[in-house]
């Protein structure tokens, strides 16, 4: 029974993967203006996931998010720059960077998760935002980078398609580590962290395992900004990038991937379609998530999951519920 459901999940979940990618494509077009928008979307998806490997299920408050994209975005785009001559294939060209920038970035958290190990709460959340601040005065004084102005004339690589395609591969990959057994470990600790010590998990391997993977797909989603947006730039790697990010986690729910990647999708159209509003924009987005808050304060998902294999089961208690009945 167990293994018709598993069997039936993946099938449908590969289907509506290909279903929502010919949708897009054929919907999009040529518009130009719509592909960058998904892209956006799609982009920030990935930073709302990583994130919330960190924050939503390890439960530690990470304000150094923008760091580990900034390191994955500048590392991607240089690689890509030395590869110019080669004459690559862009898809091939954009997953070699990226994940260039995944590792660096994943060396960056790896380091920063050392000596954070034993800290919680306000004292992880200052050290985190630290390491950020630091990471973009550093990028301000690399002249090889860019320094202050930034790093301009970045091949353009991104293309629905292929953004479509990494990011799938990304969300499906942390999808299975956090159902595994390293990810149940992960979610122990922000369960009861002193009880998943007593039970003999190491919380030490388990929050540096949690960093570094994290980071990883915040370098990965940080390469494939620099290629969309061509020009990087120190200033947009701020604090306030990071809370940007946090907010997608938090809106969602926290530990809830589908709900990371709801409120990314919700909230990068919402800042889309203010735009035209500068004025008003971040007062009505203000406003707007204050409100989603009040009476939504556990997120759009809370810890809950939409998942296939979830409608399936549903699908099958209700007829057998009406058979049961009838």
């Amino acid at each position: 029974m167990k293994n018709n459901i598993r069997i039936q999940t993946y099938i449908i979940s590969i289907i509506l993967i290909f279903l929502l990618y010919f949708v897009l494509l054929f919907t999009l077009g040529s518009d130009g203006y719509y592909s960058t928008i998904i892209i956006n979307i799609l982009i920030y998806v990935l930073f709302a996931v990583s994130l919330n490997m960190t924050v939503g299920i390890m439960g530690q408050l990470s304000l150094g998010h923008a760091g580990f994209i900034a390191v994955g975005a500048y590392a991607g785009a240089y690689f890509t720059k030395l590869m110019m001559a080669s004459q690559l294939p862009g898809l091939l060209q954009l997953i070699i960077s990226s994940l260039i920038g995944g590792l660096f970035a994943a060396l960056f958290g790896f380091l920063i998760a050392i000596p954070t190990l034993r800290l919680k709460g306000d004292y992880l959340a200052i050290i985190t935002l630290a390491f950020g601040e630091i990471i973009k005065f550093t990028l301000q004084n690399l002249e090889f980078l860019g320094g202050a102005s930034g790093m301009k004339s970045i091949p353009i690589l991104d293309t629905f398609s292929n953004v479509y395609w990494i990011v799938v591969v990304c969300v499906i990959l942390i999808t299975m580590l956090l159902t595994s057994r390293q990810g149940r470990t992960m979610l122990s600790i922000r369960e009861d962290e002193i009880a998943a010590e007593n039970i003999g998990i190491s919380t030490n391997r388990v929050k540096l395992f949690g960093f570094t993977m994290s980071a990883f797909f915040a370098g990965i989603g940080g390469s494939l900004l620099a290629h969309n947006i061509s020009i990087l730039q120190p200033a947009k790697f701020s604090f306030v990038f990071s809370i940007d990010i946090l907010v997608m986690v938090v809106l969602g729910g926290l530990g809830s991937i589908t709900g990371a990647s709801i409120a990314a999708t919700v909230l990068t159209i919402l800042n889309e379609a203010l735009r035209q509003y500068s004025e008003w924009r971040y007062f009505i987005y203000a406003l707007a998530l204050i409100l989603i808050m009040i009476f939504r304060p556990t997120g759009i998902l809370g810890t809950k999951e939409f998942t296939v294999s979830g409608i399936i089961k549903k699908i099958k208690n209700r007829t057998k519920k009406s058979e049961l009945g009838g």
